[in-house]
């Protein structure tokens, strides 16, 4: 198996978000893009999509553009980061943006192609584990740690995410993000 692509990935994803701690956990952030490659390894061996699952916080959270990944990963990679990335709206705060850019989120996965809802899952499962063992261990608590602190909010936020996702419900990835979506939320 040729992993070169992804090996190149994960160094550059690696020195990306070196240093950075993923928030209020007490361990690197690189731990959750690491995650989100393990996950989307359960759907597929595609190594550009495993490379994107690296690389999907890259453009949001370091200086790294899209094209800077583009120029050494490709099209296909850069397109799959790009897809996954939080637009910004220019003028407002993350709490005062937020429903809009995670409802901008909901309508591009919901039209995006299989591929790209791969790498997003991926994402949006390592997130949901995270709030699954910070939610046992603190209750509703939880969400005072968050921009938005409405658990409304992140139940619309989650259920709208696994209903633009469905498409991947004959993956073992996409039955546990539902799962977990109910145990914090509470079953519909």
């Amino acid at each position: 198996m040729d992993t070169s692509l992804l090996d190149k990935a994960i160094i550059y994803a690696v020195k990306a978000h070196s240093g950075v701690e993923r928030r209020g956990k007490g361990y690197p952030y690189i731990v959750h893009p690491m995650e989100a490659v393990e996950i989307v390894a359960t759907m597929t061996p595609d190594q550009e999509l495993l490379a994107a699952a690296a690389l999907h916080d890259v453009v949001e959270d370091t200086p790294t553009t899209v094209e800077d990944l583009r120029a050494v990963f490709g099209d296909r990679v850069a397109s799959l980061v790009a897809a996954e990335s939080d637009i910004e709206i220019d003028g407002l705060s993350d709490a005062e943006s937020w429903h809009t850019r995670k409802q901008v989120a909901i309508d591009r996965l919901a039209a995006a192609p299989r591929d790209a809802k791969m790498v997003a899952l991926g994402d949006k499962l390592s997130n949901m584990r995270t709030i699954w063992r910070d939610w046992l261990a603190m209750g509703d608590d939880i969400w005072n740690i968050f921009h938005v602190t409405d658990k409304a909010e992140h139940e619309w936020h989650y259920r709208g995410l696994a209903d633009s996702l469905r498409e991947l419900d004959d993956t073992i990835a996409f039955k546990e993000f539902e799962h977990l979506i109910n145990k914090v939320f509470g079953k519909k």
